[in-house]
C-alpha cells in the first residue's frame, strides 16, 4: 500500500494471491517454493488449473485464483493497443483525465505531450502540492518536451477543492510558460483546470491565443 506492486518480488505478489500459507509455510515461502519449482512466473502462467491444484500447500482455492489471474493477464495482452488519444478540445482532456483527478487531495501538475497532430506522446507530473513558480519551472515543464521532440504541450492541474476559477498564481504560471514556450518554440496550448464534474479552459476563456 506504501510502495506500490512495482516494489513487490515476483514471491511476494504471488503470496498476495495466495492470502494464506501452509501449516509449515507462510505464503511467501510458498510462493518462493511453486517460482523454484517451475522455475518462474512465465512457465507458472503456462500451468493448468489441475496442476496448481496438485501443489503441496496450495489446494483448490489457491489454485483457481492462481489460473483466474494468470488468465486476467493473458487476456489483456492479447487485446489490441488502444487507439491514440487526439486532444482537440479541453472537454476531451476532462473526459480522459477528470476521473483520475478527481479523488486527489493535494494538487498535481501535469504537462501533456502532443506531436504536430496534436496525438498525446505522453504525460508526465510536473510537481504536487500548492502550486508557485518554484515548484513550476519552465525547466522542468520543457524539458522532457524537448527530448520527446513535442510540437506543444498542454498545462494541466486540478483543484481539490472542487473550484475550477484559476488563483492568481495560476494565471502568473500559464503566462510564463506562455513566454518560455514561445521562445523554445514549443507551444502551450492549453491550460486546463480540474474541479468536480467540471474544468476551466484558459483557451477556452480566450486567455490563450489561438497558437
Amino acid at each position: 500500500m506504501t510502495l506500490g506492486p512495482s516494489y513487490l518480488s515476483d514471491s511476494e505478489l504471488l503470496a498476495i494471491l495466495f492470502r494464506t500459507g501452509s501449516r509449515k509455510q507462510t505464503a511467501v515461502d510458498l510462493s518462493k517454493t511453486i517460482i523454484k519449482q517451475f522455475g518462474g512466473l512465465h512457465e507458472i502462467s503456462q500451468t493448468d488449473f489441475r496442476s496448481f491444484a496438485s501443489l503441496k500447500g496450495v489446494g483448490p482455492a489457491k489454485a483457481v485464483t492462481l489460473a483466474a489471474a494468470f488468465e486476467i493477464a493473458r487476456r489483456i495482452a492479447s487485446l489490441p493497443k488502444s487507439p491514440k488519444l487526439k486532444i482537440t478540445s479541453p472537454d476531451i482532456i476532462y473526459q480522459k483525465f477528470g476521473p483520475r483527478f478527481l479523488h486527489l487531495k493535494k494538487e498535481v501538475f501535469t504537462v501533456l505531450l502532443l506531436n504536430s497532430a496534436n496525438i498525446l506522446i505522453r504525460e508526465y507530473k510536473v510537481s504536487e502540492g500548492t502550486l508557485n513558480a518554484s515548484l513550476v519551472h519552465p525547466r522542468e515543464v520543457f524539458q522532457p518536451a524537448i527530448i520527446d521532440s513535442a510540437a506543444a504541450i498542454i498545462l494541466l492541474h486540478n483543484h481539490p477543492s472542487g473550484e475550477i476559477s484559476p488563483s492568481a498564481e495560476d494565471r502568473n504560471i500559464t503566462f510564463r510558460l506562455l513566454e518560455a514556450g514561445k521562445l523554445l518554440d514549443i507551444p502551450v496550448l492549453d491550460h486546463v483546470i480540474l474541479g468536480e464534474n467540471k474544468y476551466f479552459s484558459f483557451k477556452e476563456e480566450g486567455l490563450i491565443a489561438n497558437q
